[in-house]
C-alpha cells in the first residue's frame, strides 16, 4: 500500500507536467489540506477522549477557564440548581410544668436555633407562655437543624415559624372558621342546678356560664327550689362535621320561685360582649351574689349565734359556703386587695376594697391566689375553698361591709345599683341583634309550654 503520509517529488512533477499552472496550484492545496488532516485528530473525537466530570455548583468552579457557557450565567443571574432535603417531624404535647427549653431539648434542636428563634421578633415570646395540652410540631433537617416550628393552640388557631434564606425566623398565623349552630336545652330543677343541667346535655362550662349570667339576681346557693326551670340557646361549634365545643349562651330564661329572669346576650359597638335584659338593661350589678359557683351556705349572717368551736355567743358576721376544698372564690367586684395574707383565726384571707364605701372579706382560703395591692376584677379568682385557721372543714366564709359596718351578703347586693344599660344612641342596633334571638328562643320554648299547659289540665280534671 502506498505510503500516503506526504507527497513525493515525483507526484508533484507529474502534477505540473501534465495539468495547466492554475490547476496545478488548485490540486496543490487539495494535496497539502489532505495531508494535513492526516495529521490531526478529529475536534469532536478528542473532546470525548479528554471530557471529565463536571460539578454544577457555582462554589465549585472557580479559575480562570471556567467561563460560563451563556450570557445569563456570565451575569451571575442563573441560580444553583436546589439541593434535596429530607425532614424530620416530630410533634409534642405541652405538659404541665413544661418549658420551651424543656420541649427543645425532648425534640433534640440544638439550643442555638432556639436562641435564635425568640429572638426572631415579638411574636416568637409568646413561645415563653405555653398552656398544657398545647401541641408543638418541630420540623427538622438532617444536620438537626430547626427549618420550622409549629405552635397548634387548637384545632382552629396555628402559629408558625419558619426559617428564611437570612437564617431568621418568619412568622405566620393560620385560623380555620368553625361552623356554628343553635343549640337548645331547658330542664326542670328537682335537686340541683347542676345535676339538671347535666341530665339535659350542658357541660359544665356552660351551666357555670349561666349561673354567672343571673349571679346579680339568684343566688344558686339560697335561692333555688325544686321546680325552677331554665331555657338555654348557645352555640355549638363544628369542624369538618365534628363538634370540637360550644360558643357562648345566646339567650336564656330562668324561673326561680315562680319569678322569671331573661336574658340576651350582646356585642355592643366597640366589641364588647354582655348580657342585658329584653328592653337593655345590664343584668351585671356592681356585685355578684355569691364568691363561689357551686356550695350550699352552711351557716347564715348571724350576730347572735353560737360559735361552733369555742361554745359561747359570738357574732357571725358573715355567710358560710361549705364547698371541696380547691373550689374556686371569685371577687364580688371590681377593686384593690387592701390585705392578703395569714392569721391563726382566720387562716388564709383576703380583704378586697370596692370604691370609698364597700369591702368584702374572704377567710378560711386553701391558697390565696392574689397580693395586697393588686387590682381584681368581678370574677376573678382570687382564691380557693379550704380550711385553714378556726375552721371545722372546707368553706369560705365571706363577709360585706358598708362604711365599716357589717351586712348580710345574702341581702345586701339586691340593694345596690346594676351596672350601665345600652346607651340610647345604640337601643335600634341592640333591638336588631338581639330581638330574632329571643324570637328564637321563644319559638324552642313553645312545645314545652304547651305541653306543661296540657299536663296541668290534665291534672285539674283528676
Amino acid at each position: 500500500m502506498q505510503d500516503q503520509r506526504k507527497p513525493t517529488p515525483r507526484l508533484l512533477g507529474t502534477l505540473r507536467q501534465h495539468f495547466p499552472r492554475t490547476h496545478a496550484l488548485t490540486a496543490g492545496a487539495a494535496s497539502f489540506a489532505l495531508a494535513l488532516t492526516m495529521f490531526v485528530s478529529t475536534p469532536e473525537v478528542e473532546a470525548r477522549r479528554l471530557s471529565l466530570p463536571v460539578n454544577l455548583s457555582t462554589a465549585e468552579v472557580t479559575g480562570p477557564e471556567a467561563v460560563p457557557a451563556t450570557p445569563e450565567a456570565a451575569a451571575g443571574k442563573v441560580e444553583p440548581p436546589a439541593i434535596a432535603t429530607s425532614l424530620r417531624s416530630q410533634s409534642l404535647t405541652v405538659q404541665s410544668g413544661d418549658t420551651l427549653s424543656d420541649l427543645f431539648q425532648r425534640a433534640n434542636v440544638n439550643a442555638a436555633d432556639m436562641y435564635k428563634l425568640l429572638a426572631s421578633g415579638k411574636e416568637a415570646k409568646q413561645l415563653a407562655r405555653l398552656t398544657p395540652g398545647e401541641e408543638l410540631t418541630f420540623h427538622i433537617d438532617d444536620d438537626g437543624a430547626l427549618q420550622s416550628l409549629e405552635l397548634h393552640r387548637d384545632r382552629l388557631n396555628l402559629i408558625e415559624f419558619t426559617r428564611g434564606e437570612a437564617d431568621d425566623f418568619r412568622y405566620a398565623r393560620h385560623q380555620r372558621e368553625a361552623d356554628s349552630y343553635s343549640a337548645y336545652r331547658e330542664a326542670e330543677i328537682d335537686s340541683s342546678l347542676f345535676v339538671a343541667g347535666s341530665n339535659a346535655g350542658l357541660s359544665q362550662s356552660l351551666i357555670m356560664e349561666m349561673a354567672e349570667v343571673f349571679s346579680s339576681d339568684i343566688d344558686f346557693a339560697l335561692d333555688i327550689r325544686k321546680g325552677d326551670r331554665f331555657s338555654v340557646m348557645y352555640e355549638e361549634k363544628f369542624l369538618d362535621g365534628e363538634k370540637i365545643g360550644n360558643g357562648p349562651i345566646q339567650a336564656v330564661s330562668f324561673t326561680n320561685q315562680g319569678k322569671t329572669f331573661s336574658a340576651v346576650r350582646y356585642v355592643d359597638s366597640n366589641g364588647d360582649a354582655n348580657y342585658y335584659t329584653p328592653d337593655g338593661k345590664s343584668m351585671r350589678k356592681a356585685f355578684i351574689r355569691t364568691p363561689v359557683d357551686i356550695g350550699r351556705i352552711s351557716s347564715h349572717f348571724n350576730p347572735r349565734r353560737l360559735h361552733p368551736i369555742f361554745k359561747t355567743r359570738r357574732p357571725h358576721n358573715g355567710t358560710d359556703y361549705a364547698a371541696p376544698r380547691g373550689t374556686p372564690v371569685y371577687a364580688v367586684g371590681d377593686g384593690r386587695v387592701i390585705k392578703a395574707g395569714y392569721s391563726k383565726a382566720n387562716g388564709n384571707y383576703v380583704f378586697v376594697q370596692h370604691g370609698e364605701r364597700y369591702v368584702t372579706r374572704y377567710l378560711h382560703l386553701h391558697q390565696r391566689k392574689v397580693k395586697s395591692g393588686q387590682r381584681v376584677k368581678q370574677r376573678q379568682v382570687i382564691g380557693t375553698v379550704g380550711a385553714t385557721g378556726y375552721a371545722t372543714g372546707p368553706h369560705l366564709h365571706y363577709e360585706f361591709l358598708v362604711n365599716g359596718h357589717h351586712r348580710n351578703p345574702a341581702t345586701i347586693v339586691r340593694k345596690l345599683p346594676k351596672a350601665k344599660s345600652v346607651p340610647e344612641a345604640e337601643m335600634a342596633r341592640f333591638k336588631s341583634q338581639t330581638q330574632p334571638l329571643l324570637a328564637q328562643l321563644e319559638n324552642y320554648e313553645q312545645p314545652a309550654l304547651a305541653q306543661r299547659d296540657t299536663d296541668n289540665n290534665d291534672n285539674s280534671v283528676n
